[in-house]
């Protein structure tokens, strides 16, 4: 670069399987004048097992904002660093963020390095709906906070994913069928690309008895699938039934579709078939 900036890499590492490693991957770590580490003694074993011996600092949610600033000032000076969280992908539910965005501001490169991510390795086998989905995260610790959560989400009709800890996976699911229904379609995915790996799919209902059925199916972390509500109507096209209804009401079926376009800026096609359900009705 013509400002002499180092760059930023952004690597994905394995979830597991250190086979998943990919060469480009290793070689940017093998190059690069920093790794900076969630936890630089579980990345070690990474390193070592690939013969890198790049200069490794400890990057974490607690030294997030002091290392971020630091590590700037390396890469302003020239050197490359290398991102990598203890598992997958970072910045996904890892800390990363505030060295990307101090970074930018920079005006330094930010390279990603794609890999490894657990979100979407569960939910490409999950056999629920992979088109549109939504990313939670993990839940509240206590009940009261997780369940409000989980209400939040009775009407969504994208697959929910989400992380859990496994002394937590019991209440969750309880708390899953207590909010969402026992009926509701879930996959849980443990121990990915290891070898207990365990994909399960199944009604909420059956996915809690099956865990407490086995003590050692509540074993390694989780990643949580959850179908979508198939039969609801989203937020967003109920304001729209709404607003037509209303329209409706003073005026003719092209004059309320011609304003709801201009107050929605939805499309008019979209917006016209609504207008004919409702007229209907």
């Amino acid at each position: 670069m013509s400002n002499q900036y180092g760059e930023l890499f952004i690597v994905a590492t394995p979830i597991g399987n250190l086979g998943d490693l990919s060469e480009r991957a290793r070689q940017v770590l093998a190059d690069a004048d920093l790794v900076a580490a969630e936890d630089t003694r579980h990345s070690r074993k990474l390193l070592s097992h690939c013969a890198i011996t790049t200069p490794m600092v400890s990057y974490h949610d607690h030294n997030e904002e002091r290392s971020a600033s630091r590590l700037v000032e390396k890469l302003r000076e020239g050197l490359d660093v290398a991102l990598i969280s203890d598992a997958g992908t970072p910045l996904i539910n890892d800390p990363g963020y505030q060295l990307v965005r101090l970074a930018r501001e920079a005006g330094i490169r930010v390279v990603p390095v794609p890999g490894p991510s657990a979100l979407i390795t569960a939910l490409s086998a999950s056999g629920l709906a992979t088109d549109r989905f939504i990313f939670e995260g993990f839940l509240p610790e206590k009940q009261q906070a997780r369940r409000k959560r989980l209400a939040e989400f009775e009407n969504e009709t994208r697959t929910l994913v989400l992380y859990e800890a496994p002394h937590r996976i019991v209440a969750m699911v309880e708390d899953c069928v207590e909010t969402l229904g026992g009926e509701r379609r879930m996959c849980v995915a443990r121990e990915l690309s290891k070898v207990y790996e365990t994909i399960k799919t199944a009604s909420c209902t059956d996915i809690l008895a099956w865990l407490k059925s086995d003590t050692a199916s509540c074993r390694g972390e989780f990643v949580v699938c959850i179908e979508g509500n198939s039969g609801a109507v989203s937020v967003q096209e109920a304001d729209l039934r709404r607003m037509l209804k209303t329209l409706l009401g003073h005026t003719g079926l092209n004059e309320a579709v011609k304003i709801a376009v201009e107050l929605s800026g939805e499309k008019k096609n979209r917006l016209y078939a609504l207008a004919l359900e409702l007229k209907d009705e």
